[in-house]
């Protein structure tokens, strides 16, 4: 009876199962907690990684009647654009998912190329819809498509080789936010913003001029040219503050970065692809795209 009253008064450890659970799970809640706040914390990682999913959500929502208006509908433009969409708006997403390697030793590498494509994705939109919106009334369908595609590829291409000089070449941290004083990669992001702002702003101030017949009638174009125009300024005007040391410059590209990354997909969705699948009639076209067929954009399309 004493040897198992002493039996009895031993204290067991823990198992080493049960051990190894408690650190995993300690792990993960340290790694959840640290993926969600690390580098620009909590807000603006969720402002980011919330749009994104939704919108993804949406497209994916939707796929099924938007894969039949496209069968229906047989446009190289619709389909090559439809296409494009997604794929940047996953890109998009896993960008927006990712935040934390930009602040992870031994992803530098990993972060860079996964935000050179995902801006070299968004930036392809933004070129192919202004280059194929203003070739007028010129070229039919898939004439406008591809000559579009080789457009937006050259420029595409120079901004791309110059960005990975940069980034593997001379090493400049072109993606990693929380860098403040490189001078050279504040300088190029000015000179990219300026770029973009001049090419926004004079296609806002020819709707004021002469040459406005040369532009699309649909006043959405002009709404988007209007937003286009002010995020680029502001984010010069940021990029300038930054490279001259103004704390409030780095705030203020934070905003702007949020407001493209989280709206501008579903923005260009809004003006220019909404209506277009939201058609009861998968035979008919909407006002929009009836003018443009009009004008000889589709001709080899809808044949």
């Amino acid at each position: 009876m004493r040897i198992l009253e002493e039996i009895g008064d031993i204290t067991l450890p823990l198992s080493p199962t049960s051990d190894f659970y408690s650190e995993e799970r300690y792990l993960d809640s340290k790694f959840f907690f640290s993926w969600l706040l690390d580098c620009h914390g909590l807000w603006y990682n969720i402002a980011l990684i919330i749009p994104s999913f939704l919108f993804v959500v949406f497209l994916l929502s939707h796929a099924r009647k938007s894969f039949t208006k496209l069968a229906h509908g047989r446009s190289y433009i619709m389909i090559s654009y439809y296409g494009l969409l997604w794929l940047v708006s996953v890109l998009n997403l896993a960008w927006s998912l990712l935040q934390a390697w930009q602040c992870t030793p031994g992803k530098e590498l990993a972060w860079n190329i996964l935000s050179l494509f995902t801006a070299s994705g968004m930036l392809f939109l933004e070129i192919s819809l202004l280059a194929f919106l203003l070739q007028g009334n010129h070229a039919s369908g898939l004439e406008a498509l591809t000559r579009t595609f080789v457009i937006s590829g050259i420029i595409l291409g120079a901004d791309l080789l110059l960005k990975a000089i940069y980034l593997f070449g001379f090493g400049v941290p072109l993606f990693i936010d929380d860098d403040e004083t490189n001078r050279i990669k504040w300088g190029l992001w000015v000179v990219h913003k300026l770029l973009l702002t001049a090419v926004y702003g004079i296609i806002f101030f020819m709707h004021h001029t002469r040459w406005r017949d040369k532009l699309p009638a649909r006043p959405a174009f002009y709404n988007y040219i209007c937003m286009m125009f002010l995020l680029n300024a502001i984010a010069l005007f940021a990029c300038v503050l930054i490279g001259n040391g103004a704390g409030f410059g780095f705030w203020l590209y934070n905003l702007t970065t949020i407001c493209y990354h989280s709206l501008y997909l579903p923005f260009l969705y809004v003006i220019f692809l909404a209506d277009f699948f939201e058609e009861e009639d998968l035979h008919l076209e909407n006002v929009f795209y009836s003018e443009m067929k009009d004008a000889g954009f589709f001709d080899a399309d809808w044949d």
